[in-house]
């Protein structure tokens, strides 16, 4: 298996909800000391940036390639009574995946199985709250562990589901891409970057941001943005696994993301992005007017599309003075949701399919791989001012007289 796909496999199963990230602060630690090309820093609210050790030398700013690090997932508020939990639920779900879900409690002794039975009040501000029984197998080795320790506060519990597995189509099934498969890409491209320059190719000035509990609403991105954590004048690339829709299939190739459902993004740098997934797939997008669909047969598929189904960090480093945009994988099973189109539009077949249940997410491995070549290509040469002032003076300079 390409080693690239066995890190997101092995990334993308590790639990992580907002404000209790360290399982994947401890993998990406480990990962860091591993290549002492790299430095590896913490902001004063658990951000992680990594850079090279020598900074490269160039004239253009910084480029930051950010993913967050939660997903979500139900945090121990506390223990009820034997065998009775208090949990948050950090993120947005509907709310018809609660009823009498099961999930999965990972504690110090091991991972414990356990079904939500309703609301509890009050909730607070990072999520609603419920109440989970832990399941009769756990409860008979309560001389040997005592209950409290199958859920202690702090504890992280997600979605019961199987383990991760890449299919004979080639789609990865696991069970948090958004956004740690975006943070695998990260990483596997910084990898990439470090082999082009120990083999002559001059890269450019690529440092990673990994983010904190994005899915309560961003709060590490503007925590990195008020603190000073991305320099000014940084151009910053969000990386995002953004809901699939007819229009942005799974297997449509990377997507550069011009926008989302809040707001656009910096405009010039969306488009130096897709000026370099031009080059790094020979062609564009869409076919243009003068060409046909034949003419991208057999070439890796690459999208630019608006992605309005959900909003990403990219928006708030705009907001915050930043050049910003992002690039996103299409996602199945949007935050662990199959059906998600049906259960909106109230034509979901319960007979057929019985209560809703969360699922894996799922993208395909050739828009994973795909993307990290891209980011390759931006952290090896990204200009920091527009495509268009080179082709809007050449036309212009080449054809005025007709005016």
């Amino acid at each position: 298996m390409h080693p690239h796909l066995s890190l997101a496999l092995e990334l993308t199963q590790i639990p992580t909800a907002a404000g209790r990230e360290q399982g994947v602060v401890a993998f990406i630690e480990r990962w860091c000391a591993q290549r002492p090309q790299l430095l590896l820093t913490h902001d004063a609210v658990g951000n992680l940036t990594i850079a090279l050790r020598e900074t490269p030398p160039t004239t253009e700013p910084p480029l930051y390639i950010t993913a967050h690090l939660d997903h979500p997932a139900f945090v121990v508020e506390r223990t009820v009574g034997p065998g009775t939990l208090e949990l948050s639920f950090r993120g947005g779900v509907m709310p018809v995946f609660f009823e009498h879900a099961p999930i999965t409690v990972h504690t110090t002794a091991g991972p414990v199985d356990a079904t939500l039975t309703g609301k509890s009040d009050p909730s607070t501000p990072a999520g609603q709250h419920y109440l989970a029984e832990l399941g009769t197998s756990t409860l008979r080795v309560e001389d040997e562990f005592p209950a409290r320790s199958f859920g202690l506060p702090g504890d992280i519990a997600t979605w019961k589901l199987p383990p991760a597995e890449i299919d004979a189509e080639g789609i990865l099934h696991t069970h948090a891409c958004d956004d740690l498969v975006a943070a695998a890409a990260a990483l596997c491209a910084m990898d990439d970057l470090l082999a082009a320059r120990a083999a002559g190719t001059t890269i450019g000035d690529a440092r990673l941001l990994f983010t904190r509990a994005e899915e309560i609403g961003f709060i590490g991105a503007i925590a990195a943005c008020r603190l000073g954590t991305i320099p000014p004048r940084a151009r910053v690339v969000a990386l995002e696994n953004s809901r699939a829709f007819p229009d942005s299939p799974v297997g449509g190739g990377p997507i550069v993301r011009v926008g989302d459902r809040m707001s656009v993004f910096t405009p010039w740098l969306t488009a130096a992005c897709a000026a370099r997934a031009e080059q790094v797939f020979g062609h564009p997008a869409t076919p243009t007017a003068s060409q046909t669909a034949s003419a991208h047969a057999g070439k890796r598929p690459w999208q630019r599309k608006l992605m309005a189904g959900g909003a990403c960090e990219a928006g708030v480093f705009c907001h915050a003075g930043f050049d910003a945009t992002c690039l996103c994988l299409p996602l199945g099973n949007y935050h662990n949701m199959p059906f998600l189109t049906e259960l909106q539009a109230g034509t979901y077949d319960a007979d057929a399919n019985g209560p809703p249940r969360c699922a894996r997410e799922f993208i395909h491995t050739q828009d994973y791989l795909g993307l990290i070549d891209l980011l390759v290509a931006l952290g090896t040469n990204l200009p920091s001012t527009s495509p268009l002032t080179p082709l809007l003076d050449k036309l212009y300079n080449e054809k005025k007289y007709v005016l």
